[in-house]
């Protein structure tokens, strides 16, 4: 990899720094090709891989964005287009071998949580092409029909087998409706509207806002405890399961509850005794009497897209200081696994403990936690990294660039790439103040944020190098 592609990072803490660029060496080396399928695309691959996993994909791509197009994350995700059957089925996984679904008995349609439409609006802000859009529409919307005519009850609710959820061993044998999985349909139908907004289908904007209102009355008729201020999954009768899984925060990125609903689910995530870990966030409550501090498997294990799933959710409610403490608090425990004490060879992996540096262990889950398992760690040390700890929010078709942080420190990203046109956006402490210096080969839009300060200007940013002082906004 040549380092001087990718965009680079400034942080005050030069740890941080090292594992965003030693990420970027990681992905160099597990980036492939695939040669034995029909089609060729390039894929970000782990050990012992024998499948292409749609879910996995789509993780990835949240950070492969950031590559500055050497490592396309549209690629692979056409790959799996490429596999839509008549009846509009993507399934989660394909032999890298044969190109053929890889079903189990278990999951013999090999449905997952569905991720595209979040995706597709992800990507057009990142490269802007709306031409995109309107060429994937129609999978998305064969895809969503698919998973309407297959696992929609007639109360309005989808039932899917559990594996779909991507929870691993946790014990959801009573779960008929899963929340995590119902959340994250109404999130597609969401994204499909705003893909509706931009395209400027008043028609299909309208139907997906449509079943996405039907769905969210739904699953806050039917999912929502009063008493404990909860989400939880439905057995078969409707009735809850009462087990506080960390998977009902699919709700925020949803934007299903609404402020007060929010207020209360986020106090879980702050409270130690139920989500608020040192390494933030268990898959259950610590309060569920299924929870061990011997953790086991998935039950109770800290899994990196949790926290990315919960800065997400936490930015639509406003909770903008919170998630970056977060997503900073969790980037300690991976760095303390990735480099411990002296004579222990360390790695970063697929779970992490919450209340102590380590891993969990599991006699049931073949090779967990999986070993440098990049879909999921480099979501935290990439994507977060230059989204919620920089915190940096781009839009190419805006010509927007939002940074919002709590305070100032000395960070800041060079060289990233929008589309033909390189940025660079830099703060540091000089003897009149904090200084931010910016560079662009074209115009574009600049808003800063300090929370604290509770100060916010947006400018216009000329082509060529320019700074700005803070003091004077």
């Amino acid at each position: 990899m040549e380092k001087e592609i990718i965009p680079s990072i400034h942080f005050y803490d030069q740890d941080f720094v090292d594992l965003y660029d030693r990420s970027w060496v990681w992905i160099s080396e597990n980036w492939k090709k695939a040669s034995k399928s029909e089609t060729s695309f390039g894929y970000l691959s782990y050990a012992n891989q024998k499948t292409l996993s749609l879910y996995y994909s789509c993780l990835s791509s949240f950070f492969l964005n950031y590559s500055n197009s050497v490592y396309s994350p549209l690629e692979t995700i056409d790959y799996f287009y490429s596999k839509q059957e008549p009846n509009g089925a993507i399934r989660n996984e394909y032999s890298l071998e044969t190109g053929k679904p890889a079903l189990t008995g278990e999951n013999p349609e090999g449905v997952v949580i569905p991720l595209l439409a979040y995706a597709e609006y992800y990507f057009y802000h990142k490269i802007g092409n709306k031409k995109r859009l309107r060429e994937i529409m129609v999978n998305i919307e064969n895809y969503f029909n698919w998973l309407t005519k297959t696992f929609m009850k007639k109360n309005g609710l989808f039932s899917v087998p559990i594996s779909a959820c991507m929870t691993g061993d946790i014990p959801r044998e009573d779960t008929y409706y899963p929340i995590d999985f119902n959340a994250a349909v109404a999130a597609n139908a969401l994204y499909a509207s705003y893909i509706g907004d931009i395209l400027n289908d008043k028609e299909m904007s309208f139907k997906y806002s449509k079943i996405y209102f039907s769905l969210k009355t739904r699953i806050n008729a039917l999912m929502w405890d009063s008493k404990t201020s909860f989400y939880y999954d439905l057995d078969k009768d409707e009735k809850k399961t009462n087990l506080m899984l960390f998977s009902s925060y699919w709700v925020l990125l949803a934007e299903i509850p609404s402020k007060e609903m929010a207020t209360s689910m986020i106090s879980y995530l702050k409270d130690p005794k139920y989500f608020g870990s040192d390494n933030p966030f268990p898959t259950i409550s610590m309060k569920s009497p299924i929870f061990k501090e011997n953790i086991q498997g998935y039950v109770g294990a800290v899994i990196p897209f949790n926290i990315y799933l919960a800065a997400k959710g936490l930015e639509k409610y406003g909770e903008y200081s919170f998630a970056r403490e977060c997503a900073i608090r969790h980037l300690y425990f991976i760095l303390d696994t990735l480099n411990p004490e002296e004579g222990v060879n360390g790695d970063v992996w697929e779970a992490y403990l919450p209340n102590k540096e380590g891993i969990p262990k599991s006699s049931n889950l073949k090779n967990f936690p999986a070993k440098r398992f990049l879909p999921q760690v480099c979501l935290i040390s990439i994507a977060l990294m230059i989204e919620n700890i920089i915190g940096l929010n781009i839009s190419l078709p805006r010509k927007t660039v939002d940074w919002t942080v709590p305070l100032l420190e000395n960070m800041g990203i060079e060289k990233l790439s929008l589309k033909r046109n390189y940025i660079s956006i830099l703060s540091n402490k000089k003897s009149r103040g904090w200084e931010i210096r910016l560079e662009s080969e074209k115009l574009y839009y600049f808003t800063i944020v300090i929370l604290d300060e509770k100060k916010k200007k947006t400018l216009p940013i000329p082509s060529g190098k320019c700074s700005m002082l803070i003091d004077k906004l």
